[in-house]
Order: structure tokens, then C-alpha cells, then sequence
């Protein structure tokens, strides 16, 4: 209890240094921007591996165009947030978790438990020049309700896949909610030839009871019409709102590597139901580390990104080292 009352506290610093102002506001973008994300941990550069801990992740958004927000929203976003060019993002995504063991019925005591999360996203966004700042909140359920089963056991029968056997044990159903914030800045360091370099460091929390955490990451980026966009992102925790983007050239494009760091003071996922103590559940780790490493291309209103993210381990009894993933996101402007 005490470290997830030491996090809130830091989720609410960190709101209080989203509140702040940075340089001028960029040009308008009426256009709002669809996007759609997957990621799997069988689906990677590397070898993948076959649903496992954080086994899928699917992400639908909608983020609008610029200082087009009925007057209570904007004014709060203006409040909140200072000066600076308005959106807001609305989103809808479901995490699927399972053991390293999947073919057992009985999943093995120290292993992750089975579960599915649905999940809502409403954030405000607040651009400037360099930077973005970003606060909203996050809910919905984790159980059967969040339809993990349905939809990996669904799948897996439609390649005629073996279906994972332990759902039965999955965690029951249990509402989520939490609020989360965090500011992304753009440093640009430097031009050769055209090819522009820049630094992305960026801070973000969340405060609820689905996960409590605090998150540094910091992102090295190389290309052209590096000003499109404030870098990519994954479904899961660290800075989310960042699919909207604005192309400076006819064709952008960049390649991009980054480092991420976590301190978790509650993550319900592994740690099992709130208010229900035998409900299956593991040890967490508080400190987690993310490597990611990327390329994204914007054309015609188009945005296209892959990464391939590799991950420490989340809780103690976890095993097979670094955990890795792939996540491809496709972005549409309208």
C-alpha cells in the first residue's frame, strides 16, 4: 500500500509539471487521425514466441484534429495544460496476458495468470513546438468479460492452432480504472546532408487499480521530417496519445531506438483481483526495463510503424530472459 501511495503521489507531480507551458504552438492540423495497432509475441523480426506473459495486444483510436474541441473541453484541456494545439483521443483496446505454459489445464503455481483486459482510452492532448503533454484517464474490465479466451482460443481454431487449455483459471471479472499523464519533448540535435537526428525524453505515470507505475524513456531518431510527429509508441504502459501527426515533407520517414524504465507500485495483472485474495497471482517485479527499436514512414496522410521491443522480466518467477515483441501500427488521416 505504501509504494502505490508513493506513485500516486509521483502521478500527481507528474500533473502538476503537465500543467506547464513550452514554447509556441505549431501549425493548425484540422484533420483527425484513425489509427489501429497489433502486437504479438509470435509475430516478430526475431524469434518469436508462441503466447506467453504479454501474448497480444489490439488497439483501436481515434485522435482529432487541432483546437476543434467543444468549449468545456477545451477549456479544460487549456486549464490542465496551458497554452498550446488542442486534441483529444478516444480509443478502445484489448491486452491479452497468459502463462508460459499453455497446455496445461491446471496452469503451474509461480506462473502468470490468464487474463483479458477491454479497455477505454479518453486522453487530452496539448502540442507545442517541442513538446506534448498528455493526461486522460483509462477503464474498463479484467476477466472473462475482457474476452482474452474468446479471441486467442478463436483464433488459434481458425489456423487450426491448438487453443490454450487453462482459461478456465483465468482472473475473474474485476472493473479497472486509472488516471495517466505524461509530456514527451522533441530536442533536435542536429542536420547533415538532410538527414535530420533528434531526442525524444519522456516522462508519463498512471495512478488506479489496473496498474500504478512511473515511467522515464528516452528515444534517439535519424531521418527526414523528424518535426511530423512526436515518435511511436507501444499499446502498453509509457506515453500514450501519440499517433496523431502533421507530415512536414512528402515523404517522412525515420529510424529510431530508445530505452524505457519503469518503477511499479501495482500492477493487478500479476498481482491478482483486488477483492479476492486466493484469486491466481505472481510476485511483481517494481523495477522493469523496455529496449525498442523501430522505423516509421509517413505518406499522403499515411503513417506506418513497426518496432520490435524487448522487455525485463515483470515478475519474479518469470523465465526465458529478455521477453520480446513486435508491434506494427497503421495511422490514417481524414
Amino acid at each position: 500500500m505504501q509504494t502505490r501511495l508513493t506513485l500516486s503521489f509521483g502521478a500527481c507531480a507528474l500533473l502538476a509539471l503537465a500543467s506547464s507551458t513550452a514554447m509556441a504552438t505549431p501549425l493548425q492540423d484540422p484533420y483527425g487521425t484513425w489509427t489501429i495497432q497489433g502486437e504479438n509475441d509470435a509475430v516478430s523480426t526475431l524469434k518469436g514466441t508462441s503466447d506467453q506473459y504479454y501474448t497480444s495486444g489490439l488497439r483501436i483510436n481515434w485522435t482529432s484534429g487541432t483546437d476543434n474541441l467543444p468549449e468545456p473541453i477545451a477549456n479544460l484541456n487549456h486549464f490542465l495544460m496551458g497554452n498550446g494545439m488542442q486534441r483529444i483521443s478516444i480509443g478502445l483496446q484489448q491486452l491479452i496476458f497468459t502463462p508460459r505454459e499453455t497446455q496445461m489445464a491446471q496452469p503451474p503455481q509461480g506462473d502468470r495468470p490468464y487474463t483479458g483486459l477491454m479497455l477505454g482510452t479518453v486522453n487530452l492532448i496539448n502540442d507545442t513546438d517541442l513538446s506534448r503533454t498528455v493526461m486522460g484517464i483509462q477503464f474498463g474490465v479484467m476477466g472473462p468479460a475482457g474476452l482474452g479466451r474468446q479471441v486467442q482460443n478463436g483464433f488459434h481454431n481458425l489456423i487450426s492452432d491448438t487453443p490454450n487449455k487453462g482459461w478456465k483459471h483465468q482472473l475473474a471479472n474485476q472493473p479497472v480504472m486509472q488516471i495517466q499523464a505524461g509530456r514527451i519533448w522533441r530536442l533536435p540535435v542536429a542536420k547533415v546532408y538532410g538527414i535530420g537526428m533528434d531526442v525524444l525524453p519522456a516522462v508519463s505515470g498512471a495512478a488506479g487499480d489496473y496498474r500504478t507505475y512511473a515511467d522515464a524513456a528516452a528515444t534517439f531518431r535519424i531521418g527526414q521530417g523528424l518535426d511530423s510527429d512526436f515518435g511511436n509508441s507501444t499499446i502498453g504502459p509509457g506515453l500514450d496519445g501519440t499517433d496523431a501527426f502533421r507530415g512536414t515533407r512528402p515523404v517522412a520517414w525515420y529510424f529510431y531506438g530508445g530505452v524505457e524504465g519503469q518503477a511499479v507500485g501495482y500492477d493487478a495483472s500479476l498481482q491478482g483481483n483486488t477483492v479476492r485474495p486466493n484469486s491466481p497471482h505472481v510476485e511483481k517485479v517494481w523495477d522493469v526495463g523496455e529496449i525498442h527499436a523501430g522505423v516509421a514512414v509517413m505518406w499522403h496522410g499515411m503513417r506506418l510503424s513497426y518496432s520490435q521491443n524487448w522487455q525485463t522480466a515483470q515478475f519474479k518467477s518469470q523465465k526465458a530472459g529478455l521477453f520480446n515483441y513486435g508491434s506494427l501500427k497503421l495511422s490514417v488521416k481524414f
